[in-house]
């Protein structure tokens, strides 16, 4: 006898962090589906007896002669393969693990995963030395291996899902400081009914914060005002996180300020940094952390942005002393913010001195985000040039930069014209 055809289910559970199958699904481009199961030993036989069509059906989906567009095949594909419905738009199908048993509701969230923890602090840790460019394959390769035949297993917790989630935003992050931000995106819809499935209601609320600084990042501040306040809603459900409130108030803050709405965006602003003064976190082992520092750093380009400019400086001063080396992205973008807004205020001496600890950032540290915002930067100093230091400095900084280039060249996504941008 021949090979026997693989099991398409386990083929599936396998590629769940494949991001090709994830779009493919996103898009309910069923062919690919069929496509991707076949490529990997499913036969043509099993799949169309799998989901109840004939053979020649199939090769229609397949060739892209046709596509699925009733619910029913949707919903028999799913079941068939053990696709967990979210990812086609559908309710949760009956073979998937209920959601958060009652007491994990009443606590907010399931006890960790510890090898997932250990895994996320290993990332994470790793992330704000040498930014998320080198790193987000491996995050993506730990959820397709480790991660994801956990999820179709019935006898799996809700912890498991948490896990999901939280790594899933995480790989969004990374593909962010990627400048890849549609990539970004895929991720974190995904994370955030990964978090509500594990009854991790701080955990969602954490997603919505990262949905509101995307869509502020991609030049829509409406959205990201929505995404903080479903945030505020999802994490006034579940317990007292006074980190996690100010992160999401100063999301909202940013987004306001940014749409120029100003005096809610320095309401907000003034709720957050309330919320962070308010008292000791609830214990969350999931949640990035949001300290002084990253507060300082926000709360200066909220000024900024509300042309408060003497305040941004004072926020901005503090974001850089409070920020240790060890956190090399962070620290970047800081000192990046305190050059902008000393530029603003036409004191350009101080800018250029603040500038050049700028040229000694890693040119290894992995991060188109911080590249972009050099480049930003740039742009604003070059309407000064004709001042000596100023035109002196961009010099040293060119060089700077086509070092980086160099070595970021393989990160760093084409622009619309086919060059790095």
């Amino acid at each position: 006898m021949g090979h026997q055809s693989p099991d398409p289910r386990l083929i599936i559970s396998g590629l769940l962090g494949d991001e090709r199958l994830l779009c493919a699904l996103a898009e309910r481009d069923m062919g690919t589906v069929f496509r991707m199961l076949n490529s990997r030993g499913v036969s043509t036989r099993r799949l169309a007896a799998a989901v109840d069509i004939t053979q020649g059906r199939l090769y229609d989906y397949m060739n892209g002669k046709s596509r699925v567009e009733k619910l029913a095949l949707f919903e028999q594909i799913a079941d068939a393969f053990h696709i967990p419905g979210h990812l086609l738009g559908l309710a949760r199908r009956s073979w998937e693990p209920a959601a958060a048993a009652p007491e994990h509701q009443r606590t907010g969230h399931p006890p960790p995963d510890s090898d997932h923890l250990a895994a996320m602090d290993h990332f994470r840790s790793a992330d704000r030395q040498t930014g998320g460019g080198r790193l987000y394959g491996a995050v993506v390769r730990h959820l397709s291996d480790r991660v994801a035949p956990r999820l179709v297993d019935t006898a799996s917790g809700p912890q498991v899902f948490a896990a999901a989630a939280a790594l899933t935003e995480m790989a969004g992050w990374m593909a962010h400081d990627s400048g890849q931000d549609d990539l970004a995106g895929l991720h974190f819809a995904r994370a955030l009914p990964l978090a509500r499935t594990s009854g991790d209601l701080p955990l969602a609320a954490h997603v919505a914060a990262s949905s509101s600084h995307l869509a502020l990042q991609t030049g829509d501040p409406a959205a990201a005002v929505e995404w903080a306040r479903t945030g505020l809603d999802l994490a006034a459900q579940g317990p007292r996180i006074p980190a996690l409130t100010a992160r999401l108030r100063t999301m909202q803050a940013r987004a306001l300020a940014a749409a120029e709405q100003h005096t809610p965006a320095a309401r907000a602003l003034e709720a957050a940094q309330r919320d962070l003064e308010g008292g000791a976190d609830a214990e969350h082992a999931w949640l990035s952390p949001f300290d002084a520092a990253a507060l300082a750093s926000e709360s200066a380009l909220i000024l900024r942005d509300l042309e408060r400019l003497d305040e941004a400086l004072h926020h901005a001063e503090q974001a850089v002393a409070l920020r240790e080396t060890g956190r090399a992205r962070s620290l970047a973008l800081s000192r990046i913010s305190l050059v902008d807004i000393q530029v603003r205020r036409r004191e350009l001496d101080a800018a250029v001195h603040a500038a050049h600890a700028l040229l000694s950032t890693s040119p290894t540290l992995g991060s188109v985000r911080v590249m972009r915002q050099l480049d930003e930067l740039r742009r604003l100093l070059e309407q000064h040039k004709a001042y000596r230091p100023v035109r002196e400095y961009l010099v040293r900084f060119d060089d700077a930069r086509r070092a980086r280039l160099l070595l970021l060249a393989d990160l760093i996504p084409p622009s619309p014209g086919g060059t790095p941008a």
